[in-house]
């Protein structure tokens, strides 16, 4: 599975690679520190799975990244990774495919992508 890193902060950017680096079927393609490189990273990449910091540096309020981002029509899932917990609800009725809370550790989070590889590709409706 192909996985795009979306984080403002270097640090939980490296944390991320090095954990996904050791998880056998995942695979690091791109990183981005903010909306705007996101979305042209997303699109010229065509990444399976985007691991997406809500509060994203540049990104508009309410959800609009993650509509960007439907509308490049990728078949991407999208796991959200937020540190307020009301952020959770806000991302799912967004149209993220999971919510995961910083806060949770690496394996809460190599154990969500798992599950997400299981599944496959997803299907953008």
């Amino acid at each position: 599975m192909r996985v795009l890193l979306a984080d403002g902060h270097t640090q939980v950017r490296w944390a991320l690679r090095t954990a996904i680096r050791e998880e056998p079927g995942l695979i690091v393609i791109g990183e981005a520190s903010n909306a705007q490189t996101l979305l042209s990273q997303a699109q010229g990449l065509h990444p399976d799975l985007i691991l997406l910091e809500w509060e994203l540096p540049g990104a508009p309020t309410g959800g609009a990244l993650l509509s960007a981002l439907r509308d490049l029509d990728l078949q991407a899932r999208v796991v959200v990774l937020g540190r307020q917990p009301e952020a959770e609800l806000a991302a799912l009725s967004a149209g993220a495919d999971l919510f995961v809370n910083k806060a949770a550790g690496p394996a809460q989070l190599l154990a969500a992508l798992r599950t997400l590889a299981e599944v496959g590709p997803a299907t953008c409706a």
